[in-house]
C-alpha cells in the first residue's frame, strides 16, 4: 500500500492529552461519558484548531451556566428546545437533566410541552428517550 503524504494526514495535536480531557471532563460530569461527536470535535480542533476549541468550550460555558437559573433547569430547557426539532442531542439534555435531579414528572412534562407545540413526533421522540434513560438507570 502506498504511503500517505503527510500533506493528506491529520496534524499532530497541538494540545497536551491532559488539555483535552480538561475539556472533556465537562462532559463526563455532565453526562456520564463523553458522546461521541464532541470526542470527534475536540480531537479534531485540539489537531487543526486549539484557539477555536477555547473558544467554543469558553462560549459553552458561558451560555450553559447563566446565573439566574441552576443546572437541571438549563437542561430542562435544553431538553425541550432540543426536542421541539428532534434533534438527537435531545437525548443528551434529558440525561443531563436527570442526572441534576430532574424527575421523570419533570421530564415528561417538557414532552408534553413540546407536544403541545409540535405534535406527536415529539411525544413519541420525547417518550422514546424518558424510557431509555429509565432502563439505563435500571428503574424501567
Amino acid at each position: 500500500m502506498p504511503e500517505i503524504p503527510a500533506s493528506d494526514r491529520l496534524p499532530e495535536r497541538q494540545l497536551s492529552d491532559d488539555k483535552v480531557q480538561e475539556y472533556r471532563d465537562f462532559y463526563v460530569s455532565l453526562l456520564g461519558f463523553v458522546p461521541p461527536r464532541i470526542q470527534a470535535r475536540t480531537d479534531l480542533l485540539a489537531r487543526v484548531d486549539p484557539d477555536l476549541l477555547d473558544m467554543q468550550e469558553a462560549l459553552r460555558r458561558h451560555c450553559m451556566y447563566p446565573k439566574c437559573f441552576d443546572v437541571k433547569t438549563v437542561q430542562l430547557m435544553l431538553f425541550g428546545m432540543l426536542l421541539m426539532n428532534l434533534q438527537d442531542a435531545a437525548r443528551l439534555h434529558a440525561i443531563a437533566a436527570y442526572r441534576a435531579g430532574a424527575t421523570f414528572e419533570e421530564l415528561s412534562a417538557v414532552v408534553n410541552l413540546a407536544f403541545l407545540f409540535r405534535g406527536l413526533s415529539a411525544a413519541n421522540y420525547g417518550a422514546e428517550i424518558l424510557q431509555g434513560i429509565a432502563k439505563d438507570a435500571g428503574v424501567a
